[in-house]
């Protein structure tokens, strides 16, 4: 389940071409000013809450940075924008590989609010209300078939320019869906927070993947 849900945070990098189908000017607007509201903290944590196919979790994520560790139901996946770490509770192991935040495939939560910059186009859905909230709803889609996704619609906060809640939708017609249940911006965030500490782990065994 934790590959899935690292899978919509790595979106950003899925692609490395730029889109040349028209783009919506609206949605454009409103995906640069979140863009540039995630741009602009220092750091941030957000609760969520994952669903798909009956399937559900609660986790959460702190990003600084180039940096993030995300935490999900006796795992963990950490980086300090150089080395990642894996971690399962259930297994007793932690996965230590290199972390390339540019290449194809690779995780990257800290780019979240770049997702629709290459490799998609884009165009204003609708206004939604939700909570309490007004919500701008906007859908984006590949530019390439070989990408595995169908559609991603997002749903911007009208009020903070913050991502609400998203929903993948793959080939197959799988849909997959993230809420943000709690976002807290410039939060604490040490280098340790990030870095690998053995001794915080006793009697997990360490296999180096570099």
């Amino acid at each position: 389940m934790i590959r899935s849900i690292i899978s919509f945070f790595s979106l950003i990098i899925l692609l490395n071409n730029p889109a040349s189908a028209q783009k919506d000017p609206k949605a454009q607007a409103i995906l640069d000013a979140m863009s540039q509201k995630y741009k602009a903290l220092k750091s941030y944590q957000a609760a969520f809450t994952y669903a798909s196919s009956g399937a559900s979790a609660k986790g959460d994520i702190t990003v600084s940075g180039n940096k993030f560790r995300l935490k999900l139901d006796g795992q963990d996946v950490f980086t300090d924008g150089k080395t990642m770490y894996s971690y399962s509770k259930e297994a007793k192991e932690i996965n230590v590989q290199d972390y390339e935040s540019g290449s194809a495939g690779e995780l990257n939560p800290a780019q979240i609010y770049n997702v629709y910059q290459k490799g998609y186009t884009y165009r204003y859905v609708s206004e939604q209300k939700q909570g309490g909230r007004t919500l701008d709803v906007i859908e984006l889609k590949p530019t390439t078939a070989k990408n595995t996704i169908s559609a991603v619609r997002l749903s911007v906060n009208k009020a903070d320019k913050l991502i609400q809640n998203w929903t993948i939708t793959d080939k197959s017609g799988k849909r997959t869906t993230y809420t943000i249940t709690k976002f807290t911006p410039n939060v604490p965030a040490p280098d340790a927070l990030f870095t690998f500490d053995k001794s915080k782990y006793p009697g997990v065994e360490v296999v180096d993947l570099r």
